[in-house]
């Protein structure tokens, strides 16, 4: 019977992964928007290394609203910061926009976010000595876009999400609907193809959750996005087109997933 040492197992676990890497970029064979690859995330404490992720492995194709919900402290804004490369994992790959992000330098991670990734966190971060207008450009103009394209696009954008009358007034003068829709126009006015939202709704009432989860259904269809939300909202979760789990440092589907999956295993 033949032995498989160390050394080889590890040379034909590499094999393997560049296998599927030359078939994923191979004609015909469409990317998916993202793909996780024996993710782990390790921190060290006063108490030992807390091992965060392990072999968590994710399949997100291209135009799909994928919720992610867990108990506070599982590590959900974690990963949601490592697939849009604002962290970097202890191990394993992340692709994403076919890009491996988990390879970039900290410069060229910076091009790839402003590019590909809009972000809606949960309390809005609006500069409160700019307008709304102002806000929603801001991203533009420190991409090098000139003042008057980019405030044209943030208008173009706050009508998108309701708020072109209130396009001159600052945060302090908005709801925290209005500065969470104004958050939103902010991160969308750069055209990307991926948003990940941590808690978009949470500090909200239900009415207004309500209607912010309403206009990212509508710009999420409208827009042609992949939309990944971290929410503990059960009901809003429930509305997207896969709840995936985040428990014991892996992911599993909230409801009808195989028990033959194998933990961490979503793909």
């Amino acid at each position: 019977m033949m032995q498989h040492t160390p050394a080889a197992a590890q040379q034909a676990s590499r094999s393997q992964r560049d296998s599927e890497t030359r078939a994923r970029l191979e004609p015909g064979n469409s990317p998916p928007a993202i793909e996780v690859q024996d993710l782990g995330k390790s921190y060290r404490t006063a108490r030992g290394t807390l091992h965060l992720f392990e072999h968590l492995n994710l399949r997100v194709e291209s135009r799909e609203m994928v919720a992610i919900v867990g108990q506070s402290g599982a590590g959900k804004s974690t990963l949601l910061h490592i697939l849009g490369a604002l962290d970097t994992p202890s191990s394993g790959r992340v692709y994403c926009a076919s890009t491996d992000v988990t390879s970039l330098t900290p410069r060229q991670a910076a091009a790839f976010r402003n590019r590909e990734i809009g972000y809606v966190w949960q309390f809005h971060y609006l500069l409160p000595e700019f307008t709304a207008l102002e806000n929603v450009a801001m991203p533009l103009l420190a991409g090098g876009i000139r003042r008057k394209e980019a405030l044209e696009a943030a208008s173009r954008w706050l009508a998108e999400v309701g708020l072109e009358e209130r396009r001159d007034h600052r945060s302090g003068e908005l709801s925290g609907g209005e500065q969470q829709r104004v958050a939103l126009a902010r991160a969308l006015v750069s055209g990307p193809r991926l948003l990940l939202a941590d808690e978009p709704t949470g500090d909200l009432d239900a009415m207004t959750a309500e209607r912010i989860f309403e206009i990212v259904e509508r710009l999420h269809a409208s827009h042609g996005l992949t939309s990944i939300l971290v929410t503990h909202n059960l009901d809003l979760a429930a509305r997207c087109g896969r709840t995936l789990r985040l428990e014991n440092g892996g992911l599993a589907e909230a409801a009808g997933a195989s028990k033959c999956d194998p933990p961490g295993s979503i793909l």
